[in-house]
C-alpha cells in the first residue's frame, strides 16, 4: 500500500482535483487513513522514503510544491471562509432584520397594492428598506474590520517547525507550509505539526494528551520493528509514529511526514469540533441577556397588538405598531457593537505588545481577579547566574562544575536558563580535567565536550524532578550525572564524596547538606544537587531503577533577581482587585524570597506534596489563605487553578513552558510570551511580546474598559426600551390614536442606535476599571427595572402636555371637536412632540448613566459620542420640518412645544441623576 494508494482509496485525489482536503466519505476514511499509518509504521525507512519521493535531507524546492499539490495543505478541515458577497448578506441575517423586512412587505400590500390609486405611497417600506441598508452595511464594515485585526493579530504569532529541505540541515517553516514528504526535527516543547514516521530518535518522550487523554510520557523510537506488531497495536501506541497535537517532553528526534491536516489522527478527531469553543462567562452572560428581552418582546407583542387594534379599530396598524415596539425592545445593533468594542481593544492591546488570539478573551482578561503566574522570567530577571558550585563543605569545588558541564551539555531537552547558566560558567572558568595533551593542565569546556561522547539519558520530569545523562569517553569508560531538585537528588545518593574520598552518606550529613542548600535558598538562590555514578548497569536502556546507589558531589546555586517592575505591577494589580499567586516548580525558600522581595505575602506557602495530600474541600480553603505554591507538577498547577475557579474566581494564568500548558487551559484566560515554547503559545488565550506583569497590567485595563463599553450600551438601551413599554401601554389604553406609527417608532430606535455607534470609543472613567468586572445578566435587570420606568413617567407626562395644551392649541381646539383634517393635524404633532422628546431623553441618559461622577462636568463622553448624539437629537428636532418629515405625517411644532421640552428634559435629568445615587447605593457600581 502506498500513499497515493491511500488517496485513490478516498477518493479526494485523481489527476484533476487537488484539493486532498476536502471531506470524502466518512465511513472508509478512517479505515483507510489508519492501514496507511500501520504500513508508515512497519515499512522500512529506505522503502518509506521511496513511496513518499523524499529523503533523510528532505524535499527539494520543486518537489515541495508538487507534494503540495497533490497532498494538500497542512490544515484542518474546515468551512472555507465565505466569499465577500455573502458575507454582505450574512450581516442582514438576523431576527430584527426578518421582522423590518416583514413590515416593509406589509406596508407594500396596505399602501400600494390594496391602497387606491390617489392613497398609494411607499415611502414606508423605502424608508424601512433604508434602515435596513444602513444597520446590515453598518455591521458588515465593523465585523469585517474587526475580522481583519484579529487574524493580523493571529498571524504574528505564527507556530513554525524545524523542517529540513534539500539538506540544508532545518529552518523554521510555518507549519501551514509542510507537505508530505518534508523531514522534521523535534526537540523538547515542540508541538509535533503533523504524523510523522520517526527514523532518528534518542530518549524521545511524548505526551499525547491531546489524542488520548493520557498525561504520563510515552518514549517513541526510530524502528517499530515488523508489520506484525504494528497490527496488534492499538494505533497511539505505534512507538515510530509521532501523532499531530503531541507535545515533545524531552529528548530529540528526526521524523518523515507521512500525513497533513485533516488526513492526520488529530484531524480525524477534532474534524466534528469544527466551529466549537467552550462557553466563556462572556458568552453565556450575553446569551442570557439576550433571552431576557426577548423574552419581554413575546409577551409585550401580543399585549400591545390586542390593546391597539381593540381601542383604535385599526389592527393592521395596530400589527405594524405592536412589531415596531417588539424590534424597538431589543438593542438590534448589539452583535455590531460588540464586535466593534471588541475589535477596537484588540488593537488597542497590539499597542501596549498584548496579541489576542481569540477576541472575547478581552472580557476574560478584564474579568479577571485571580492571576497565577511562574516565578522565573515573570517575577524575576530571566537571567539566572550559576554563582556557586559547593561541595557539601559549603567550598567552591572545580568538580561539581565539571560534572554539572557534562549533564547540560549532553542533555538532548530544550537548553533551558539553567543548563545554560551552567555551560556559560564552564566556558569562562574552564574545568579541573586533566588532558594528556595539555601538560598536565586542565582542559576547556570546549575540550572536555570533545573528549566525551553522550550515550543515553532519562530526560527531567516534574515527579522526578530530576535529569540523568550518561557518557562515556574515548576509552570506553561510562560514568552517569544526575543533577535535579536537591530533595531529590539526596533520595537516590547513598555515598557522597569529601575531599576527595567516597564515604556512606550518613544522617549527620545529610543534615549539614539540607541546613547549608536552605540557607542558600533563604539568599534567594535556587539549589541544584549533582551526584554521579560510575560505570551505570543500564548503559543503553537507562530506567529509573538505574538512579539509585549515586555519589552526591556537591550542589549549584543560582541567582535571579526580581525584576525591578515586578514590585510595582503587584502593588497596580492589587490596586485593581487582582491578587497574584506564584505557581512554581521551584523550592518554597526561593519562591517565598522573591515574593516577599515584591510584596506578594509570603506567609503561607503551599508545597506540590502538601496539595496532593488534600481533598478537594481541603484545598479549597487552602488556597484561598496562600499565595506561594512551590515544587508543584503539572496536574498540580492544573489543579489549583481549577480549584480557584470553582470557588468563583476569574482565572488568568501565565506561563510559558512545558509545565503551564495544562493550568493555561483550566484557566478563564490563559496568557504567554511570543519565546514561549510552542505548547505554551497554542494554549494561550493572549501572546505577550513582553514577559513583563506590568504590560499585563496595562492588558487588564484595556480589557475592562472594552467591558465597560459593551455593558454601557447595553443597560442604557434596554433600560430605556423597557421604559417605552409602559409609555406604549399607557398611550395604547388612553389615547384614540397611535403615539407614534411603525416607520416613525423604528426610525426613532435606528436614529439612536446610530449615535451609539460612538460607544465603544467612549471614555472610561478610572474608577470603573479599578475593580475586575464580570458579565452579569442580574445587574442588567436591576438596572432595566431602576432606570427604565423613569423614562414612562415623563413620557407620560408629555403626553399629557402634548394632548392637553400643544396639539389643541395647533389645531384649533379638543381631540372630540375636530374634523378629520383638524385630526390629522393633531396626531401629526404629537407623533412629531414625542418623537422629539424619546430622542432627548434617550441621547441624555447616555451621558447622565455613562458615570458614576457629575455628567458633563466630573466625567465628559468622548467627542465621536457626542458630535454623533448632537447630530442625532438636530436631525430629529428638525425632521417635523422638512418634507422627509411630512411624507412620515409629521407635523411642525409651536414655540410652546418646546418650552414644554426643556421642562420635561430637565426634569428627567434631575429625577435621573437622583435615581442614580440611590441606586449605587445599593448597587456596587453603576456599569
Amino acid at each position: 500500500m502506498t500513499l497515493r494508494n491511500l488517496f485513490a482509496r478516498m477518493g479526494a485525489v485523481d489527476a484533476r482535483n487537488t484539493n486532498p482536503q476536502r471531506s470524502t466519505k466518512k465511513s472508509s476514511r478512517p479505515a483507510a487513513q489508519q492501514d496507511w499509518l500501520r504500513h508508515a509504521a512497519a515499512a522500512g525507512r529506505d522503502e518509506l522514503f521511496a513511496e513518499l519521493g523524499s529523503r533523510e535531507e528532505g524535499l527539494a524546492a520543486d518537489q515541495v510544491e508538487r507534494a503540495r499539490e497533490f497532498y494538500g495543505t497542512n490544515a484542518m478541515a474546515q468551512a472555507a471562509k465565505r466569499p465577500m458577497p455573502l458575507r454582505f448578506l450574512a450581516a442582514f441575517a438576523d431576527p430584527f432584520t426578518y421582522i423590518l423586512v416583514f413590515i416593509a412587505a406589509v406596508s407594500v400590500l396596505t399602501d400600494w397594492v390594496f391602497a387606491s390609486g390617489g392613497d398609494r405611497d411607499l415611502s414606508t417600506p423605502l424608508i424601512i428598506g433604508a434602515m435596513v441598508l444602513v444597520s446590515g452595511v453598518l455591521r458588515f464594515v465593523q465585523d469585517e474590520k474587526s475580522t481583519v485585526a484579529a487574524e493580523a493579530l493571529a498571524e504574528m504569532v505564527e507556530s513554525c517547525a524545524e523542517v529540513e529541505r534539500d539538506g540544508d540541515g532545518g529552518n523554521e517553516t510555518p507549519i501551514d507550509e509542510i507537505v508530505v514528504g518534508d523531514v522534521v526535527h523535534l526537540s523538547s516543547g515542540d508541538v509535533v505539526p503533523a504524523d510523522l514516521r520517526i527514523f532518528a530518535a534518542r530518549d524521545l518522550f511524548v505526551s499525547q494528551a491531546s489524542l488520548t487523554g493520557e498525561s504520563e510520557p510515552v518514549e517513541k523510537r526510530a524502528e517499530l520493528g515488523t508489520a506484525a506488531q504494528a497490527e496488534a497495536s492499538s494505533l497511539t501506541d505505534l512507538e515510530d509514529i509521532a501523532f499531530m497535537g503531541s507535545t515533545v517532553i524531552s529528548g530529540n528526534a528526526r521524523g518523515v511526514v507521512v500525513a497533513t491536516g485533516a488526513r492526520t489522527m488529530f484531524g480525524e478527531a477534532t474534524g466534528t469540533l469544527n466551529g466549537r469553543k467552550r462557553e466563556t462567562s462572556f458568552d453565556a452572560g450575553i446569551k442570557s441577556t439576550s433571552r431576557l428581552l426577548m423574552r419581554l418582546m413575546v409577551i409585550m407583542l401580543p399585549i400591545v397588538f390586542v390593546i391597539s387594534g381593540v381601542t383604535k379599530g385599526d389592527w393592521v396598524s395596530a400589527l405594524l405598531f405592536s412589531l415596531s415596539v417588539a424590534v424597538g425592545l431589543t438593542p438590534e445593533m448589539l452583535p455590531m457593537l460588540v464586535t466593534t468594542c471588541l475589535g477596537k481593544g484588540a488593537v488597542d492591546l497590539s499597542r501596549d505588545h498584548v496579541i489576542v488570539k481569540r477576541l472575547d478573551a478581552i472580557q476574560d482578561l478584564g474579568a479577571v481577579d485571580v492571576l497565577c503566574t511562574d516565578k522565573t522570567g515573570t517575577l524575576t530577571e530571566d537571567r539566572i547566574v550559576l554563582e556557586r558550585h559547593l561541595d557539601v563543605n559549603g567550598n567552591e569545588d572545580p568538580r561539581v562544575l565539571r560534572y554539572a558541564f557534562l549533564n547540560s551539555y549532553f542533555s538532548t531537552g530544550v537548553k533551558n536558563l539553567v543548563d545554560a547558566a551552567i555551560v556559560e560558567r564552564a566556558l569562562a572558568e574552564g574545568t579541573d580535567e586533566v588532558g594528556a595533551t595539555t601538560n598536565g593542565t586542565a582542559v576547556t569546556a570546549e575540550e572536555l565536550a570533545e573528549r566525551y561522547h553522550g550515550i543515553d539519558e532519562l530526560p527531567f520530569d516534574f515527579e522526578r524532578r530530576r535529569l540523568s545523562v550518561v557518557v562515556g569517553d574515548n576509552k570506553g569508560n561510562t560514568r552517569m550525572v544526575t543533577k535535579g531538585a536537591l530533595e531529590e537528588i539526596l533520595a537516590i545518593c547513598t555515598k557522597v564524596e569529601v575531599d576527595g574520598k567516597v564515604l556512606p552518606l550518613s544522617d549527620e550529613l545529610t543534615e549539614k547538606v539540607i541546613t547549608r542548600g536552605a540557607d542558600l535558598a533563604d539568599d534567594g538562590m535556587r539549589v541544584l544537587g549533582v551526584a554521579r555514578k560510575d560505570e551505570p548497569a543500564g548503559t543503553g536502556a537507562l530506567t529509573v531503577d538505574d538512579e539509585r546507589d549515586m555519589v552526591l558531589i556537591g550542589y549549584l546555586a543560582f541567582l535571579d533577581p526580581p525584576k525591578q517592575s515586578s514590585a510595582a505591577a503587584v502593588r497596580a494589580l492589587t490596586a485593581h482587585g487582582v491578587s497574584t499567586k506564584v505557581l512554581t516548580g521551584d523550592s518554597a525558600r526561593v519562591a517565598a524570597h522573591v515574593c516577599r522581595a515584591i510584596g506578594i505575602p509570603a506567609d503561607r506557602v503551599l508545597t506540590g506534596a502538601e496539595v496532593e495530600a488534600m481533598d478537594d474541600e481541603q484545598l479549597s480553603a487552602a488556597v484561598q489563605e496562600a499565595s506561594i505554591f512551590a515544587k508543584l507538577s503539572p496536574a498540580q498547577k492544573a489543579r489549583v487553578v481549577r480549584t480557584l475557579r470553582n470557588l468563583g474566581h476569574a482565572v488568568a494564568y501565565m506561563g510559558d513552558g512545558v509545565n503551564d500548558a495544562a493550568a493555561m487551559r483550566e484557566s478563564d484566560c490563559g496568557i504567554s510570551v511570543d519565546s514561549a515554547v510552542d505548547v505554551a503559545c497554542e494554549a494561550a488565550d493572549i501572546i505577550l511580546l513582553e514577559k513583563d506583569l506590568m504590560v499585563l497590567e496595562h492588558g487588564i485595563e484595556c480589557g475592562r474598559r472594552t467591558y465597560a463599553n459593551m455593558i454601557k450600551y447595553v443597560k442604557m438601551t434596554v433600560s430605556s426600551n423597557f421604559g417605552n413599554i409602559f409609555s406604549v401601554l399607557v398611550a395604547a389604553l388612553f389615547l384614540p390614536f397611535l403615539p407614534m406609527t411603525a416607520v416613525q417608532l423604528l426610525l426613532l430606535n435606528l436614529i439612536y442606535d446610530l449615535t451609539c455607534t460612538a460607544v465603544p470609543w467612549d471614555n472610561v472613567d478610572d474608577e470603573a476599571i479599578a475593580r475586575p468586572r464580570r458579565w452579569d445578566t442580574a445587574s442588567v435587570r436591576r438596572f432595566m427595572v431602576a432606570f427604565g420606568p423613569l423614562s414612562s413617567v415623563f413620557d407620560i407626562l408629555t403626553f399629557a402636555g402634548l394632548f392637553w395644551v400643544v396639539c389643541p392649541a395647533v389645531a384649533g381646539s379638543a381631540w372630540g371637536a375636530l374634523d378629520a383634517a383638524g385630526q390629522a393635524l393633531f396626531v401629526g404633532t404629537f407623533q412629531a412632540g414625542w418623537f422629539i422628546e424619546s430622542m432627548l431623553t434617550q441621547t441624555l441618559v447616555v451621558h447622565l448613566i455613562r458615570t458614576e461622577k457629575t455628567p458633563f462636568i466630573g466625567s465628559r463622553a468622548a467627542w465621536p459620542l457626542c458630535a454623533l448624539g448632537a447630530s442625532g437629537i438636530a436631525v430629529a428636532c428638525a425632521l417635523p420640518f422638512t418634507p422627509m418629515g411630512a411624507a412620515l405625517d409629521f407635523c411642525a411644532l409651536p414655540g410652546a412645544f418646546w418650552a414644554l421640552l426643556a421642562v420635561m428634559v430637565a426634569g428627567y435629568a434631575a429625577v435621573v441623576c437622583l435615581a442614580k445615587r440611590r441606586y449605587l447605593r445599593r448597587n456596587d457600581s453603576l456599569l
